[in-house]
């Protein structure tokens, strides 16, 4: 019988409920936990075939997961999520021993792909990729969220007049 246990490490609880149902609905075996040291006691109790890792958490980074799933489980197929994208810690987390490196909100489906590819290099590219827009959107609201909601503050960390991002910030996301 094939191990389709699947530990999915996100502090954001409606994202974790919803990936923990969308992936049951792709026949894995959900365990969830919103803390790093939740994952941690439940990796070392049962050590999943496959993980979902948050990159950052309240009390830490889904990196240092790895390490312990590595140990527990050598053959656990990691993907790593983010809504802190850059290639720093997309090439940190490869190294550490994740397969793939998503964006959020990422795609049940995607991540499925992601979770159960077994060929050579990197899984096929989505069939329904974010737009350079939408991207760009979230990577805004992204930054001005960390600066505690302050327009001239995440315009400086931008290098964009504040006039220009709050046109942006008062409309609506893009589409996909």
């Amino acid at each position: 019988m094939t191990d389709n246990s699947l530990l999915i490490l996100d502090d954001d609880a409606p994202l974790r409920n919803r990936l923990r149902r969308a992936m049951e609905a792709r026949e894995f075996e959900v365990m969830d936990a919103g803390t790093v040291s939740e994952g941690v006691d439940i990796v070392r109790k049962t050590p999943p075939a496959y993980a979902v890792l948050d990159m950052k958490l309240e009390d830490g980074t889904g990196l240092s997961l790895v390490s312990e799933l590595r140990s527990k489980r050598p053959d656990c197929r990691i993907v790593m999520l983010t809504g802190f994208g850059n290639i720093a810690t997309a090439v940190a987390a490869v190294k550490a021993g994740a397969l793939d490196y998503l964006p959020k909100p990422a795609d049940p489906d995607s991540l499925a792909s992601a979770l159960r590819h077994t060929g050579d290099g990197m899984p096929p590219p989505p069939q329904d990729p974010m737009s350079a827009d939408r991207v760009r959107w979230e990577h805004i609201q992204r930054v001005y969220e960390q600066c505690g909601r302050n327009v001239s503050e995440t315009a400086r960390r931008l290098r964009m007049h504040r006039r220009t991002l709050q046109r942006i910030l008062s409309k609506h996301a893009p589409r996909a």
